[in-house]
């Protein structure tokens, strides 16, 4: 199946990652590949490496946020990003893997890091029994219509809009 999780509300790469561990609760090999995730620390890297290697593996390609200035020029983003896009490609083709999920690749469509074919062509080559997993707000149109699950979340409340800063174990 090819998966989107979309949409302003929160949880779209924490859904990613329930599916990733349900993968692999049921013996699966699992890669994730991070786009824009650069040198921040998450959680989740901590718990998805204290798992038996070999199952799951996870891949920071992105350079971080492209929204701010952090030293990082556009260049570089789009390099990294086109060395990512370059992996998942040869990722998707090895057949070692049931799931791949391809952690904010939305984002980088958006910002025009990629371009909106090389993504489609992606999903369009995907072999049969390969799950794919898309993550990161404003999905491109094109990429839902190929999907074959949408979830957009819907932001409701977030803390965020009473000034709190981002939370240890919740935000990362």
């Amino acid at each position: 199946m090819i998966i989107v999780n979309t949409g302003n509300g929160k949880g779209k790469t924490t859904a990613a990652l329930g599916l990733a561990l349900r993968a692999w609760g049921q013996g699966m090999r699992v890669l994730i590949l991070q786009f824009i995730k650069g040198n921040c620390h998450y959680g989740e890297l901590d718990a998805l490496r204290a798992l038996p290697p070999g199952r799951i593996e996870i891949a920071k390609l992105g350079r971080g946020f492209t929204r701010r200035d952090t030293g990082v020029t556009k260049e570089e983003h789009l390099k990294a990003i086109k060395n990512g896009l370059q992996r998942a490609r040869q990722e998707i083709k090895s057949g070692r893997w049931d799931m791949i999920i391809l952690d904010e690749i939305n984002y980088a469509l958006k910002f025009g890091l990629v371009e909106k074919e090389e993504v489609l062509s992606l999903l369009r080559e995907k072999p049969e029994k390969l799950h794919i997993v898309l993550t990161g707000r404003d999905a491109a149109p094109e990429v839902v219509k190929i999907a074959d699950l949408v979830t957009e979340m819907k932001e409701i409340k977030h803390p965020f809009q009473k000034g709190v800063k981002a939370q240890k174990g919740i935000e990362f």
